[in-house]
């Protein structure tokens, strides 16, 4: 029987990190599922969904050789795959202002009160080490319809100088 597992990597950014853990992982006889990797400040991440016969302990051993040698951290953790049940994203939400403490909490808070199932969500550290901007993109699910969300990101951002904007997404299938 084969299982899933997240597999998580950390470690500084450097290329080939992404081409040297999939050969790895191909060669010792894993099955590649949904993926995230990206660069966060200096460092890169890696969460991989892997399908491998075998153990958690069996899979630590195939992958340890190449996390040893790039300094990458590894974790693992037995998952369900539940692959090819998604909520389709229908709502795009952007936010930037000078960045401070709070803004996550504050705007993901209200808009889960709204019914948000956030799906995806990435941020960045713009401008100048003087006059930082923080972005943020979600992309999510509006479970009570996009007029609850825009009215909550009214109430998120209205005093503390942080600009929203929400864009339906239209997914079009055939």
């Amino acid at each position: 029987m084969n299982d899933w597992y997240m597999l998580t990597l950390v470690g500084k950014d450097r290329p080939g990190i992404v081409a040297r853990v999939t050969a790895a992982l191909f060669d010792g006889g894993c099955n590649l599922g949904e993926a995230s990797m990206m660069r966060l400040g200096g460092n890169f991440t890696i969460m991989l969904m892997v399908q491998f016969q075998g153990s958690a302990q069996a899979l630590a051993a195939v992958i340890s050789p190449v996390a040893e040698s790039l300094a990458l951290h590894p974790h693992i953790d037995h998952i369900d795959a539940a692959l090819h049940q998604h909520l389709e994203p229908d709502v795009r939400i952007t936010v930037y202002g000078a960045d401070r403490a709070g803004i996550v909490a504050k705007v993901t808070g209200a808009l889960a009160e709204a019914g948000l199932h956030i799906l995806d969500l990435t941020s960045d550290v713009g401008g100048s080490s003087e006059r930082p901007i923080y972005v943020m993109s979600i992309e999510g699910h509006a479970a009570e319809g996009i007029e609850a969300l825009a009215s909550a990101l009214e109430v998120a951002t209205a005093a503390d100088g942080i600009s929203a904007q929400l864009t339906p997404i239209q997914t079009m299938y055939g």
